[in-house]
């Protein structure tokens, strides 16, 4: 099923409450997001209903979040949307989807954090509680979290496309970059508890610094080099360094290297996505470009100096 089969509308929502969990089902309902592969309904003022609507991947990043994110939030110093109800598929609705928290607060790619330092602290604490070894039976990532050198052939693609649409002013500095992250030696600690999806759109702040962290449909086990990355795509100027003297333990080079590596697959992505929205094609969300950019700004801005 895709996002046109079917539409989801407050008073599906509602069916599927009573039908599964009728308690809640005259609660206020309002939509909050339409993401990439789920719709999320704030229901009442600390729960939100989240359903697949786009991705047929979805199904399972619901199921895969309800049965390791409540085992992993207690320890988390950000607030995060734990899952509380589990919703089956149904003649109505052949999906499963969740009832969760409600997080509070504004989306980054609309609402940036300008709080450098607090930032850099409030993300550093929230990746060093994450970041633990995982059990033997803990997810592997989809496309992410393995070697670095196995995403030759999309970086490649992806690079070349946007050079083509005049979207990177110095793609040699951007293959320089990913080329020394891509030879830096691999991961050969334990595999930790990684987000995955760490763009703006999944973190949220308030007045300035982080405030909660959302979509934890691609939480897998791998590198953490794969979630570091988010230094240079989230935060303002600067504050990478002070992140990185906060995060414990503290990573080492090729950690690091490797996590620049990711972080410019991760900004070309954006800038994709963020040019789709400008011109009105479909996944495009205009607000994923511009620190898109900003990002592989700070990426490139080494090569020259």
């Amino acid at each position: 099923m895709t996002a046109t089969e079917m539409d989801i509308t407050e008073e599906l929502i509602r069916d599927l409450l009573r039908e599964q969990h009728p308690d809640l089902a005259d609660r206020p309902l309002k939509l909050g997001a339409r993401g990439w592969d789920n719709q999320v309904w704030r229901l009442g003022d600390d729960l939100a209903v989240r359903l697949p609507w786009a991705t047929q991947s979805a199904d399972a990043l619901l199921r895969k979040e309800h049965a390791w994110l409540p085992i992993l939030a207690p320890r988390l110093p950000l607030q995060v949307p734990v899952p509380q109800r589990l919703g089956e598929p149904s003649e109505r609705f052949p999906r499963p989807w969740l009832v969760t928290t409600w997080v509070p607060g504004e989306p980054a790619d609309r609402a940036p954090a300008t709080r450098a330092a607090e930032a850099a602290v409030a993300l550093a604490a929230f990746l060093a509680a994450l970041h633990r070894p995982a059990p033997d039976e803990a997810p592997a990532g989809r496309d992410r979290g393995g070697p670095l050198a196995d995403t030759a052939e999309h970086f490649t693609q992806e690079l070349a496309s946007a050079t083509e649409l005049g979207l990177i002013r110095d793609p040699d500095a951007v293959r320089t970059v990913w080329e020394d992250a891509a030879a830096a030696p691999d991961w050969a600690g334990p595999r930790l508890w990684l987000h995955g999806d760490l763009h703006p759109a999944n973190i949220l702040t308030t007045n300035g610094t982080f405030s909660g962290v959302i979509d934890f449909g691609d939480l897998f086990a791998g590198d953490p080099a794969c979630d570091l990355a988010a230094a240079w795509i989230l935060l303002p100027d600067g504050a990478a360094d002070r992140f990185h003297d906060a995060y414990q333990p503290s990573p080492d080079a090729a950690t690091l290297r490797r996590a620049r590596g990711w972080a410019v697959l991760r900004a070309l992505s954006g800038i994709h996505i963020g040019d789709a929205g400008v011109h009105g094609r479909p996944g495009g969300k205009p607000t994923w470009g511009p620190p898109a950019h900003t990002a592989l700004q700070r990426l490139t801005a080494s090569v020259h100096q």
